[in-house]
């Protein structure tokens, strides 16, 4: 019987003295643009919700049920997309899944031709549609969550992690202006299948240059494959770099508790967040009485503090591992992030003047996204083999938060006003912060299991 070597750092250095390559950075690149993507789906219907809201006749509530049917989709997916990319790997689950959203986002501009049955038929018909757009959209998330836990060493996950928040930001400030621009030139019809086209152009981009691991990609030397492999908990064996990671143990994920926290906590932060996804556009129209030429300005406002504030939350990330060690590190970046985020909120929500408000909410979306990048790595923290499905899980119970928003978001701003909505989603914010109490990122799965075998009995 044969056994596959582990590779070693000084192997690589001996045969290979050139100067690394830079690949791993492409392949962050590729991250951050799979990311934009989801922003199309996520965001688009919100910009062009009040459209569609007027030319159908949709009360505030049918409208929240149908923005709510991507998150429903986006829920139920969640955990065989990230079983599969551990199964499958994350390069090709992720490009079919891109190409499948793409499809389902382009068709929302034949709903209104494929309907029949009057208004209540239609509002059906978006609703699945877009439970179909979130089921594919579902898939992104945790899939790159695998890719990064493969390219990126572990002194460096919140770095690697905030390339797909990066792409979560450059999505949404750019979706807003690319709908509008489209929507009053073509209509809101256009804009969905537009959309739909760059999706699949980039899924196939992706298809073609990601691969699972840096070991099959035909750029990536010697040096570069070191320089990943090197370090405190680096292992490169095949079985635990391979494609196939093996039955997911989800035994053992659920006893652990810092896995339950973790993902409760991501329950108040994902609440928080598809407000922005969902409502924010006609908030600002609705609740502060802009134009829809300046919504389409202030639309991207919360993805641009996105953009700008989630890299900084991974840098923030590692670096407080690095002085505090990864238990305290980690809290430490999720209080700091969501205690930002949820003064900011209250206060823009509360704020009288139109600017100042929408500058203080906007920077309450980019510190959650700061904190967020803490979440995806530590999953791969508790689960390194298993990533995609640990994360897979965690975002599951995100989209139960984030479903539950365009609903009550709605119920809340009709009976007690936008302030009061803005008011509940500050308070959940801080609530998922404090959760952070409980949440060891040390508790390896394996490591928190083997201790409770090994206590005694009481």
């Amino acid at each position: 019987m044969t056994t596959t070597p582990i590779i070693r750092q000084s192997d690589h250095l001996a045969e290979s003295p050139e100067r690394p390559t830079m690949v791993r950075w492409t392949i962050m690149g590729m991250v951050t643009l799979a990311n934009m993507l989801p922003a199309l789906g996520k965001v688009s219907l919100g910009v062009t919700a009040k459209l569609i809201q007027d030319e159908f006749h949709f009360s505030n509530t049918t409208m929240g049920w149908i923005l709510g049917a991507f998150v429903a989709g986006f829920a139920v997916c969640q955990i065989p997309g990230g079983w599969a990319g551990d199964r499958y790997g994350p390069r090709k689950i992720l490009m079919w899944a891109i190409l499948w959203y793409s499809f389902f986002l382009a068709a929302m501009a034949a709903v209104p031709y494929v309907s029949v049955g009057g208004v209540i038929g239609l509002a059906v018909l978006f609703a699945l549609v877009r439970f179909l757009v979130g089921a594919g959209e579902s898939l992104t998330a945790s899939n790159s969550t695998k890719v990064v836990g493969s390219w990126m060493s572990s002194s460096k996950r919140g770095i690697g992690i905030s390339f797909y928040s990066l792409g979560v930001g450059a999505g949404g400030a750019l979706t807003p202006l690319i709908i509008v621009w489209s929507m009053q030139r073509w209509g809101w019809r256009t804009s969905f299948v537009l959309c739909g086209i760059v999706g699949m152009i980039i899924a196939l981009v992706w298809g073609l240059y990601v691969t699972d691991r840096p070991e099959d990609h035909p750029g990536v030397n010697a040096a570069e494959l070191a320089l990943l492999r090197s370090g405190p908990g680096e292992r490169t064996t095949r079985e635990t770099r391979g494609e196939n990671s093996g039955p997911t143990p989800w035994r053992k994920i659920l006893s652990s508790g810092s896995v339950r926290i973790l993902v409760l906590s991501f329950m108040c932060r994902a609440y928080a967040i598809y407000f922005f996804d969902t409502w924010f556009f006609i908030y600002l129209l609705k609740g502060r009485g802009i134009s829809i030429s300046k919504g389409g300005f202030w639309g991207g406002a919360p993805y641009l503090a996105i953009l700008l504030l989630s890299p900084f939350g991974g840098w923030v990330s590692d670096f407080a591992v690095k002085s505090f060690g990864k238990r305290r590190g980690r809290q430490t970046s999720v209080w700091l992030g969501m205690a930002c985020s949820a003064l900011l909120i209250w206060l823009g929500g509360n704020a009288a003047n139109n600017t100042l408000a929408i500058i203080l909410v906007a920077l309450g979306a980019g510190f959650n996204m700061f904190a967020s990048v803490t979440w995806w790595a530590t999953c791969i923290d508790l689960a390194p083999r298993h990533a995609a499905s640990l994360s897979a899980l965690m975002n599951t119970c995100g989209a139960l938060g984030g479903w539950l928003a365009p609903v009550l978001t709605a119920y809340i701003a009709e009976s007690l006003g936008w302030a009061a909505a803005l008011d509940f989603i500050a308070l959940l914010s801080l609530l998922g912060g404090l959760l952070w109490l409980f949440v060891d990122a040390e508790a390896s799965v394996e490591q928190e299991l083997a201790d409770v075998r090994t206590s005694p009995a009481i």
